[in-house]
């Protein structure tokens, strides 16, 4: 039997309810209701800048404020992701994550000063980039399984080269290792620029790069591709396979990059900013200026993306504790 205060107090819950409800809404009619900005917690110039610089611009022409770029650099991209983790979540400030800062550091770092999964809000992927898997043009393979035969016939004896410890071309690296079982040696570099030159002087036997730091050595013949590491072909690199459909079930070593939020941002807000990407990533213009940069053009939605933060962190978990 229902009291009177017991129905009192129901009552106010619900006109409380109301009230949150109606504020939502009328928040997210004025939305945005000042400048914005993006985070992006590397310095300026490197490949998540590039990709926050151009969503920034897209989305201060298509909200109709401006977006401002704040580039917050250090330890890892720890630094400018928790000052979006811990920002107010009105819907004025964004993050430029990748999988990197998102799904590999909470294995890498002990202990983060945030919660990735507990204060961050994904609102969607914007661009993925496919690695490729590359050998100095002395070595004499031509395709992944000869690869893999010689490294297992000279175990111990090839290594590979990577931009530093806990970088994706090294735990790319370390996913190919550990899946064919082959013993190679890895090679940490102080980025990507010196592990290339020694890939081509042929000091270093393989790599896993980025598409835009190998490709002009590739075009000139001085590093031989085998295959691209997404799931499916790139139109980036013509017919050349995957490593997947070259012998190795199931191998993906992708580069996201997605726009999140402060954790606690209002569903109406998240909803109107996963429309604006998705329009966005979908113009020619973006399209290739992505491409220009040896990345795809994606979106997706805000629960899709969530998963896909989730999926990453169990596999590249995975990988931090063996290698």
């Amino acid at each position: 039997m229902t009291t009177g205060r017991s129905l009192a107090l129901i009552l106010l819950g619900q006109a409380l309810a109301a009230s949150l409800l109606l504020e939502t809404g009328i928040a997210a009619e004025r939305y945005p209701a000042r400048p914005m900005r993006m985070i992006v917690p590397f310095p300026p110039g490197g490949g998540t800048d590039i990709m926050g610089r151009l969503m920034a611009a897209k989305l201060s022409e298509s909200l109709g404020v401006q977006v401002v770029v704040d580039n917050r650099g250090g330890a890892g991209g720890i630094i400018g992701t928790e000052l979006a983790a811990r920002a107010n979540p009105d819907g004025h400030t964004l993050l430029l994550g990748s999988v990197s800062t998102i799904s590999i550091n909470p294995s890498l770092y002990k202990k983060l000063p945030f919660d990735t999964l507990k204060d961050l809000a994904p609102i969607s992927l914007m661009a993925s980039t496919p690695s490729v898997l590359v050998v100095s043009a002395s070595l004499a393979v031509k395709s992944v399984q000869e690869l893999i035969a010689l490294a297992k016939s000279k175990p111990g004896q090839l290594n590979f080269a990577s931009a530093g410890i806990g970088t994706s071309h090294h735990l790319g690296g370390e996913l190919f290792r550990v899946t064919t079982g082959i013993d190679v040696v890895h090679v940490p570099y102080k980025g990507t620029a010196p592990a290339v030159t020694d890939l081509v002087a042929g000091r270093a036997s393989m790599m896993i790069a980025n598409m835009p730091a190998v490709l002009p050595m590739v075009k000139a013949r001085k590093l031989r591709p085998l295959a691209v590491t997404s799931l499916r072909r790139s139109p980036l690199m013509g017919e050349l396979p995957t490593v997947a459909e070259s012998g190795v079930p199931g191998f993906e070593v992708i580069i996201w990059y997605g726009v999140l939020a402060p954790a606690g941002t209002p569903k109406p807000l998240i909803a109107r900013l996963n429309r604006e990407v998705g329009k966005i990533v979908a113009m020619p213009d973006v399209v290739e200026r992505l491409a220009a940069q040896g990345a795809e053009a994606v979106g997706s939605t805000p629960e899709a993306f969530a998963k896909r933060i989730r999926d990453d962190m169990a596999k590249w978990g995975k990988i931090v504790k063996i290698s």
